[in-house]
């Protein structure tokens, strides 16, 4: 049985590729979207009572999922990716149907230039994200004080992040023309730690990611048995 449902709207996400996305949603606070409608549901109709709510569950397609193949078992990130459990057991954007749900925080609902969208942070969605729906987070039947994941049960262990002098005096230039805290949006993004977790320290091999106009340089290195990731290079794109 196969069903075909449109789109309603479109992300405008500060995370334009795939590496260094959090793996969950609110793991960064600071990342921010705006959602989109579009015709026709760019009616302010549909979104009425909405502005009551500080939460939503957005629906979305893994659109970037090249993969046409599913398989009944996916290597999560959360261990390590040499161990496999079943696809569905896990949030892997490889399913047999490419389906993404997150929980965003709504900043605010606007309406410009003949455009309807909501601003969102705590995103963990890329830029182009075609979104199938969005409904309120309701908390009293949503948060389930008691539920257990037995190989989830809390949040991975967070890793120190440096910048480099050349890393922060671009921060701090970006802060003052741009109004964004961009040291702190960095140090959310790279403490959860974006490499595939089998990777071993290398202090010589750099990483790099596109955020929102920015061209981001890291690599990690050790001091006193202590690993970090240190930001070197922060540079406008285009």
């Amino acid at each position: 049985m196969e069903f075909t449902f449109p789109a309603i709207g479109i992300v405008h996400s500060c995370f334009k590729e795939k590496f260094g996305i959090p793996r969950q949603p609110g793991l960064v606070p600071l990342a921010r979207a705006q959602l989109e409608l579009l015709p026709p549901y760019d009616d302010p109709a549909a979104l009425d009572g909405l502005e009551t709510c500080s939460h939503l569950w957005i629906q979305f397609v893994f659109h970037a999922n090249r993969r046409e193949e599913w398989k009944p078992r996916v290597k999560p990130p959360r261990l390590g990716g040499n161990k496999s459990l079943g696809v569905f057991a896990t949030r892997s954007p490889v399913r047999p149907s490419p389906i993404g749900l997150s929980v965003v925080r709504l900043e605010g609902i606007h309406q410009e230039e003949g455009k309807l969208w909501l601003a969102l942070s705590g995103v963990d969605l890329l830029d182009g994200t075609p979104v199938l729906d969005i409904k309120p987070y309701v908390p009293y039947v949503d948060c389930v004080a008691d539920a257990v994941n037995g190989f989830a049960a809390e949040a991975p262990p967070q890793m120190p992040v440096r910048f480099s002098a050349t890393a922060l005096d671009f921060c701090a230039d970006y802060h003052r023309s741009n109004g964004l805290d961009l040291q702190s949006l960095l140090t959310q993004i790279l403490q959860q730690d974006p490499r595939p977790s089998y990777q071993t320290l290398d202090p010589a091999r750099v990483y790099g990611m596109r955020l929102l106009d920015l061209d981001i340089r890291w690599r990690y290195a050790a001091q006193n048995a202590e690993s970090f990731a240190l930001v070197t290079d922060v540079v406008v794109t285009g």
